[in-house]
């Protein structure tokens, strides 16, 4: 499983930037999985391995607000939340688009 964020109002890359990946237990509560550092491409490639199954629901937070400080920006969302499931032993890729006032998801 990976990720990147991609900042719109610049159209680069958000390098630096603290992501944690979490997994939903029985319970619905979380349990962090892993926290990494985006690299100067803004990605981070290994959060999962890709052979074995990792079925279940996960949620990753890009702790962006140290991000947009480091810009001098202001921004209206500190961090940001995505959640998905993962079904089998697929590689799965889930990016971010961002600016200051908004941001996007896709698969």
């Amino acid at each position: 499983m990976s990720s990147h964020i991609l900042d719109n109002s610049t159209g680069e890359p958000a390098p630096s930037v603290s992501v944690t990946l979490e997994k939903m237990n029985v319970d619905n509560s979380w349990t962090k999985v892993s926290t990494q550092i985006t690299d100067k491409d803004g990605r981070i490639g290994n959060f999962l391995p890709y052979d074995q199954n990792n079925d279940g629901v996960y949620k990753l937070v890009f702790h962006i607000q140290s991000y947009f400080d480091s810009k001098k920006l202001q921004t209206f969302y500190p961090f940001i939340e995505i959640v998905f499931r993962i079904k089998g032993n697929k590689h799965f890729h889930v990016p971010l688009t961002v600016s200051p006032y908004g941001y996007s998801t896709y698969k």
